[in-house]
C-alpha cells in the first residue's frame, strides 16, 4: 500500500480545485508516491560541501566594452533611404488628420 492514500490525494485535488474521478485516485496515488520517492532520493544527496548556486555554469558579460566612436551622418544615411524629403526619411502616412 503506498504512503499516500487515496483520501489524500482527494483532499490534495480539492485544494488544487482539481476535479479527479474516483476510479483514478488510486492510480494518482501509486504516482505521487513515485514522485515524493524520487524527491526524497535526491534530498538524501549530501550537499554540504557544495556551495549554492543560481546557475551550473559560470556566467560572464558577453557583451563588448563600450567605445565611443563616430557615427554615421545624416547626409550619408540619407543616401541610403529609398525616399528623402526635406533632408529626412520620407515614410508613407499612417494618420489621418482631420
Amino acid at each position: 500500500m503506498p504512503a499516500i492514500t487515496p483520501a489524500e490525494v482527494a483532499h490534495l485535488a480539492r485544494l488544487a480545485r482539481l476535479e479527479l474521478p474516483a476510479d483514478q485516485l488510486d492510480r494518482y496515488a501509486a504516482q505521487l508516491e513515485v514522485i515524493l520517492s524520487a524527491v526524497a532520493t535526491v534530498s538524501a544527496v549530501d550537499t554540504d560541501d557544495v556551495p549554492p548556486t543560481s546557475h551550473p555554469l559560470a556566467l560572464v558579460n558577453v557583451f563588448r566594452p563600450d567605445v565611443v566612436s563616430a557615427s554615421l551622418g545624416s547626409a550619408a544615411a540619407l543616401e541610403a533611404a529609398p525616399a528623402v524629403e526635406s533632408e529626412r526619411f520620407r515614410v508613407p502616412r499612417i494618420l489621418v488628420e482631420d
